[in-house]
């Protein structure tokens, strides 16, 4: 510090609320005199024993004290990873914030997620390419895009909990209930108090008092929701806070010119306390939402389900660009993080499944939270699939059984609506063959590998209350030269399921070949068969079996024994349990035999 001492925050886990004015009320001014925007440090109070809650609690103090300082009426989020590539971003944002039918309500304008940094051909699909350009685009149809974590510019309105400002045509239920005769039915009483108070919900322009009325309450406010709620609940709901209670009524933003600096930093340091948020609705029907380390799912989900849209924006030139963790590891170690928030997300209240039926979610909104939080359980099946192959050559057993024609053509019909609907979205979103294949290769590394430890992981915590820590994913650095970090090689456990089955696979096929080869030409016709898929598995496992060969083309000695052990093991008790074969074949083999014989 200036004076000699210590910087408080040289401790990160014990350490006082600090605030830093770099351009307050004054400001400064820019070379054409125009005045710059405020610039402020925070750093939350931080003390042992106390849950922090993370990135949502980081941006849920961001929240309280930005109110008390300025009271911006929109937010802008990006990831200390992510930097503006576009000076008109915010006036991106603001098209749709400022419109006057959709402004209203809409809660977030979200911006695809664009990467520096990545190899030419994604080996780990990075990029994501298929969700941020076919499945958030498809959203944007429905009730609008996911919240992903940064790039989002947010009305502080939709973070307060506050219901938007709908119209007559937004408070339609989603399924009209027609009678016999062709007319709708009478709406409930509770259906059309619901509309009335919705209606009745206007813009509030900023009010006019001192510090002393804020400091006494919010007595004299002339506005709908403080006549509503007595001063305990809004305390009850926002925390123990007038100057920023008073704050959160102000549709418009801003604060009133009578207030003094000075006692706006005192109350700044107080709502960024440890305690603040003890006994109030923070992190859970207000602000950024707690109970995952996928906050933004979490968040994005009440809002949508409060009745809000959200808007999906792409501009040509990408407004916000981020690194990425092109290293397998940690690329593994990223997907881990998103897919064991997922699995909290199912096992928890908010689960999209049973969560708010009576509120405004779309129906097929709802669904594509569903099919978001559902993933990671889809690994279980996969790993079945990418098994099953091995199991065939290895038995001599054919992986598809006989079927008749009409299922048969079932099956065809099924599979062509697959490829027709991939081939659909392929053209109607502009994205290539290559992405798309990269997308579809690391969809089945990570399910095999990343999606099945989340799985357990959430288990154990929902079943045993075992909680898993997870660390800041290292991004790409290219001081050691061109995609240096890509060929870095870290060892974790999350590499051995699909080693493991890359080695069934490839002891399958050897077998598979050598049984071919003693049985004669006869055999050649069904090996081919069930040599293309066992093939098909290891042309999805390819990238990762570069990945695990590194830059000197070899493999860790530690992630072979262990897949070698793996395989072993699960090769010989299948050999023992040999489910194909039945007990009347097992004991005319072992020589014993009945009357049934």
């Amino acid at each position: 510090m200036a004076d000699g001492t210590a910087w408080p925050g040289n401790n990160p886990r014990d350490h006082p609320g600090m605030i830093q004015v770099f351009l307050g009320h004054s400001g400064g001014l820019d070379t054409d005199g125009n005045e710059l925007p405020r610039l402020v440090y925070v750093s939350r109070e931080k003390r042992p024993g106390f849950q922090h809650h993370k990135k949502a609690g980081a941006m849920n103090a961001l929240i309280r004290v930005s109110a008390v300082l300025t009271n911006g009426a929109y937010l802008l989020n990006v990831d200390c990873d992510h930097y503006f590539n576009s000076s008109k971003a915010l006036r991106e944002a603001m098209c749709f914030m400022m419109d006057p039918a959709l402004g209203r309500k809409t809660c977030y304008v979200q911006f695809p997620q664009r990467f520096d940094g990545i190899d030419l051909h994604d080996r780990y699909a990075n990029r994501n390419i298929v969700f941020f350009d076919i499945n958030m685009k498809g959203l944007d149809g429905i009730q609008g895009p996911m919240y992903v974590g940064t790039g989002c510019c947010f009305n502080r309105q939709a973070l307060y909990g506050y219901d938007p400002v709908l119209t007559e045509a937004d408070l339609e239920p989603n399924i009209v209930v027609k009678s016999c005769c062709g007319g709708r039915k009478k709406k409930s009483k509770s259906y059309m108090d619901n509309k009335n108070r919705m209606m009745k919900r206007t813009e509030s322009s900023a009010p006019i008092f001192n510090m002393e009325d804020i400091e006494e309450g919010i007595e004299g406010y002339e506005d709908e929701r403080s006549m509503l709620m007595s001063q305990k609940r809004l305390e009850k709901r926002f925390g123990q806070s007038p100057i920023f209670t008073a704050s959160t009524f102000m549709t418009q933003g801003g604060i009133p010119p009578s207030t003094n600096p000075a006692s706006l930093l005192k109350e700044a340091i107080h709502v960024i306390s440890c305690g603040y948020e003890d006994k109030t609705e923070w992190g859970k029907e207000i602000g950024w939402i707690y109970g995952s380390v996928t906050e933004d799912i979490l968040t994005g989900f009440k809002m949508h389900a409060r009745g809000w849209i959200s808007i999906y924006c792409m501009p040509p030139r990408p407004c916000f660009k981020g690194s990425a963790p092109i290293n397998l590891s940690d690329r593994l170690n990223q997907v881990l993080r998103w897919a064991l928030g997922s699995v909290e997300i199912l096992f928890s209240r908010h689960c999209p499944i049973w969560y708010n039926y009576g509120g405004r979610l779309k129906l097929l909104e709802r669904v594509a939270y569903i099919n978001t939080i559902v993933y990671p359980l889809t690994s279980l099946p996969l790993i079945a699939y990418c098994v099953l192959p091995a199991i065939c050559l290895l038995t001599n057993k054919f992986i598809i059984p006989e079927i008749s024609n009409y299922a048969g053509m079932f099956f065809i019909l099924m599979f062509a609506s697959i490829f027709a609907t991939g081939i659909l979205e392929l053209r109607w979103s502009g994205v290539g063959i290559e992405d798309w294949w990269r997308n579809e290769q690391f969809w089945v590394i990570g399910g095999t590998s990343a999606h099945l430890f989340a799985v357990f992981q959430g288990l154990l915590k929902v079943l045993a209350g075992i909680d898993t820590n997870f660390t800041v994913t290292s991004k790409a650095n290219d001081e050691d030269g061109d995609f240096a970090e890509l060929y870095v090689f870290k060892w974790t456990s999350l590499l051995i399921p699909p080693t493991t089955v890359l080695v069934i696979n490839l002891v399958g096929m050897v077998a598979g070949i050598s049984y071919a080869i003693n049985s004669g030409y006869q055999s050649w016709g069904p090996l081919f068969g069930k040599l293309f898929f066992s093939i098909w598995v290891i042309l999805h496992l390819y990238p990762f079996l570069k990945g695990l060969m590194g830059k000197q083309n070899r493999t860790p000695t530690i992630v072979i024994v262990w897949s070698i052990l793996l395989a072993s093991i699960f090769s010989l008790l299948w050999v023992k349990i040999d489910p194909f074969i039945s007990d009347t074949q097992k004991a005319v083999a072992m020589g014993q035999c009945g009357v049934n014989c």
